[in-house]
């Protein structure tokens, strides 16, 4: 027999290594109660920058005071890189152990334990937002941010305020503005009103403008109860509404013009976009319970659904300044989406142009004269924006949009808000569809929605799925729903 051009190599005689590559991705065991810990492991995992910025991180160059603070967040950014590596190599599940024991040292809350000595369950979001945190107290300094970016932008005007690997790469700079309603109610109403009084509220207005202030966030949140103030009672039914109406909210604040307490809007616009975006579902509350013996009061979950789809639009959640830099590119690619449309309605595809070359020939100079008066108009509609505008954050591509492809998910399981099972869901490498032809690729039925490949990690049992099934965890009964949900800045 001829002996075969290429050996046959099979898959139990790969190094580890190149074994992990060739199955799916591995998944993490659960060491009681740990599920909150491996699906954000799961969805963090896949983050470029963050693993990038925690290979290049050094405890010395940490600009933290307190050194023992400093030597628990260390051990606990290594055990997380070091998960992540193992992932990388390893065809099996493998046994978080190091990051458990470290995320226990770091947040001694979550090393509660039950009345069995059992791990209590903990809260995902908290798991998340307290390793962020201590991420952002130690990933400090250029060689970090720069490792991060690796060659991208990330200057001072793209950072615009950022001083830490997550800060640029999860962070919101948000523009908070405050209204008071009680002046602005009273300089509006008044028509045939009393002249003296609308004098008092026209100089008070003048006297107490709006306020205006910047802080920091490193997620959204999409509001489910109906607002961030008690007594709306607006329905939920999609994530941006949800994100919209968390946004804004009615506060009671000390006013100089009225020499009292007033009501005041609160208005929320974000400053700066991350790479990557994270939307808390306000899944969970507390709720009093004034008449139990001990009015500790209970956490409950709310399991009305709320849809999402595969890509979010923060262009109206942004200011004025985001928007006019964001609306160059949003106009151009709806130009050139015009542009084809047309091109598409007259015909000018490539069989058009095989088969009947001879007959359009003849009708070259018409079409060019039609074309020519096209790109004009075109040029014309998008000529005061093209000037140069100012970044709207860092590692973000020259022609963004505003727009963001969900990539990880985060979700609950169970109707108690202190049990029930975590679990996480990831987009698989599509790098290769990606570069293929829309027309070419899988859509969910009736919709523009590609259907992707997505792997769900059920702790260390990973199993394929695709985007229709991620969709469907908006909620709504006893299956998983979403909790957090993470988005890349889409190219």
């Amino acid at each position: 027999p001829v002996e075969p051009v290429k050996k046959t190599v099979f898959l139990e005689d790969l190094a580890p290594e190149e074994a992990a590559k060739m199955v799916e991705p591995s998944g993490l065991i659960n060491l009681g109660n740990t599920c909150y810990l491996n699906s954000v492991a799961q969805c963090l995992r896949v983050i470029p920058h963050l693993r990038d910025g925690l290979k290049n991180y050094s405890p010395s160059a940490s600009s933290g005071g307190n050194q023992q603070q400093t030597q628990v967040h260390a051990l606990l950014l290594k055990s997380l890189l070091s998960t992540f590596d193992t992932l990388d190599r390893s065809p099996a599940a493998i046994s978080p152990n190091n990051l458990v024991m470290s995320t226990k040292m770091a947040f001694p809350q979550m090393a509660q334990t039950g009345p069995q000595g059992q791990p209590m369950q903990q809260d995902a979001e908290e798991f998340y937002s307290s390793i962020m945190g201590a991420a952002a107290t130690e990933m400090r300094g250029d060689n970090v941010m720069r490792a991060a970016f690796h060659g991208e932008k990330c200057g001072a005007e793209e950072l615009n305020g950022a001083t830490n690997v997550i800060d640029a790469v999860f962070g919101l700079k948000m523009e908070e503005t405050l209204t008071c309603d009680e002046l602005s109610t009273a300089a509006t109403a008044g028509d045939g009103g009393d002249k003296d009084a609308m004098d008092t509220t026209e100089s008070n207005a003048l006297v107490e403008p709006p306020v205006t202030t910047y802080d920091l966030h490193r997620k959204l949140v999409c509001n489910i109860q109906g607002g961030s103030d008690a007594s709306s009672q607006v329905n939920i039914t999609h994530l941006a509404e949800g994100i919209q109406l968390s946004l804004t909210g009615k506060l009671e604040k000390y006013s100089d013009a009225l020499g009292r307490n007033a009501q005041w809007t609160r208005s929320q616009k974000i400053a700066r976009l991350p790479p990557y975006m994270v939307v808390q579902f306000g899944r969970f509350y507390w709720k009093a319970t004034p008449d139990s013996q001990d009015h500790a009061g209970v956490k409950c979950k709310v399991m009305k659904p709320v849809s999402f789809q595969g890509v979010l639009d923060t262009y109206e959640f942004c200011s004025d300044k985001v928007k006019k830099v964001l609306k160059v590119s949003r106009d151009k690619a709806a130009a050139e989406e015009e542009d084809r449309v047309a091109k598409k309605l007259r015909g000018e595809d490539d069989d058009d142009k095989k088969e009947g070359a001879a007959a359009m020939e003849a009708e070259t100079t018409g079409d060019d004269e039609e074309d020519a008066a096209l790109q004009a108009a075109l040029a014309m509609s998008i000529a005061p924006e093209t000037e140069p505008q100012g970044p709207v954050g860092p590692g973000l591509p020259a022609d963004f949009q505003g727009l963001y492809e969900l990539f990880a998910v985060v979700t609950h399981k169970g109707r108690d808000a202190d049990g029930g099972h975590y679990m996480g869901w990831v987009k698989a490498d599509n790098s290769d569809s990606r570069k293929a032809d829309d027309k070419k690729r899988e859509k969910i039925a009736d919709t523009d929605e590609d259907n992707d490949d997505w792997f769900v990690f059920d702790d260390d049992e990973v199993s394929p799925c695709k985007t229709e099934d991620i969709l469907k965890l908006k909620g709504g009964g006893d299956w998983h729903m979403s909790y957090l949900n993470f988005y890349r800045a889409k190219k």
